[in-house]
């Protein structure tokens, strides 16, 4: 099946599905985080799916790649404040682990992504 949308994308759904988990992990974080971590796990969390819709609705390949990169390090962020939010203890160690799960899968389907694309401009 051929993609006709970003919302087709496997990568997009799962960057979805990312967040939705921050914002329902967020919603206990300390009110004095509202403009803190919060605000800014939610978002890099939003970043990543934001940025992969924009991309694919670009006219160029070069141009999509460039948003994908931007995808892939907002998916860092998330990681990285994650980790800063456990540490903290803001959420659980089982909470971390699996808003970690799910950005290493977002991580490989962009990864595939940005090698496909890749491929298809050296061809």
């Amino acid at each position: 099946m051929a993609v006709t949308s970003y919302e087709d994308l496997e990568v997009w759904q799962k960057a979805m599905d990312l967040v939705t988990l921050v914002y329902r992990l967020t919603k206990g974080f300390p009110k004095e985080e509202v403009y803190g971590l919060t605000s800014q796990l939610r978002r890099a969390a939003v970043s990543v799916p934001s940025n992969i819709a924009e991309g694919q609705s670009r006219r160029s390949t070069k141009e999509f790649l460039n948003y994908l990169s931007m995808a892939r390090g907002s998916l860092s962020e998330v990681e990285t404040q994650a980790e800063i939010a456990r540490r903290l203890e803001y959420i659980k160690e089982e909470e971390k682990l699996q808003l970690k799960e799910l950005t290493r899968t977002v991580g490989r389907l962009l990864n595939g992504l940005i090698r496909s694309l890749e491929q298809k401009l050296q061809v």
